[in-house]
């Protein structure tokens, strides 16, 4: 079947007009309020590989990650945090050589191994570690690496079913999260539908994130949809700072 362009672009103003209707109105707005002793904020892959120009998938969420100014957003969320006494929690995506001999996988696990992204040589060892595409980005370092900061085992796909966000949250009293991270409809979304699934209330960060924009594909667009029919709370890093600071 043929479409003229006239056809295709109200085809393609359609669904930016649903995009935005199923973001912003016509849904309900529950809302989350803060509190101390049980608000955390989780960033999920704060990563090399994902955040920095020298990432291997830099080429695909290197757009929409400038757009969104998703590097200083993160910092903005991890600077608030350690100066209001928040817990900080980070989930983090490994990969070790075990990993590499699955027999079956999805197809952006596939596209994971091939490239080789969050590498690590051994579970037990940091060797090769440092400045590797599995490491934080730099000026990330002094936030995570404080001696205060909670990082979980690695999640092995997108959620953290497979490591132990959940148990660490709850053995600390946690039960509201402001979320965060790479990348926004994988690991991000993955960790909000399990949160939400495990009785968290859970707000989404949604400029201190972004998505991969390929040919007939825009991941952070599609995104912003689950997350504003998922979550109990979808605010920018502005409206988020703001509220931590009242705490």
């Amino acid at each position: 079947m043929k479409f003229s362009i006239k056809q295709l672009s109200l085809a393609i103003t359609m669904s930016v007009l649903s995009i935005s209707t199923a973001y912003a109105d016509g849904l309900p707005n529950p809302g989350m309020e803060y509190s101390r002793g049980n608000t955390a904020v989780v960033i999920t892959d704060p990563q090399v590989d994902f955040l920095s120009p020298k990432g291997v998938t830099w080429g695909v969420v290197g757009e929409s990650v400038t757009k969104n100014n998703t590097v200083e957003n993160l910092e903005s969320l991890m600077k608030t945090a350690k100066k209001k006494d928040i817990p900080l929690f980070i989930s983090p995506h490994y990969y070790y050589p075990h990993d590499h001999k699955w027999q079956h996988q999805g197809s952006l696990e596939v596209l994971m191994h091939n490239i080789n992204m969050f590498d690590r040589k051994d579970a037990l060892s940091l060797d090769g570690f440092k400045n590797s595409g599995a490491d934080w980005l730099p000026k990330y370092k002094k936030y995570i690496n404080d001696g205060e900061t909670i990082v979980t085992s690695p999640h092995k796909m997108y959620g953290p079913d497979s490591n132990d966000l959940v148990l660490q949250l709850r053995k600390r009293g946690i039960g509201k999260v402001i979320l965060a991270g790479m990348s926004s409809n994988l690991c991000t979304e993955s960790h909000l539908r399990e949160l939400m699934e495990q009785g968290f209330e859970v707000q989404v960060v949604s400029d201190a994130t972004a998505g991969a924009i390929l040919p007939g594909m825009n991941a952070y667009e599609a995104s912003l949809i689950n997350f504003r029919m998922i979550a109990n709370s979808v605010r920018n890093t502005k409206e988020t700072v703001k509220l931590m600071t009242k705490i």
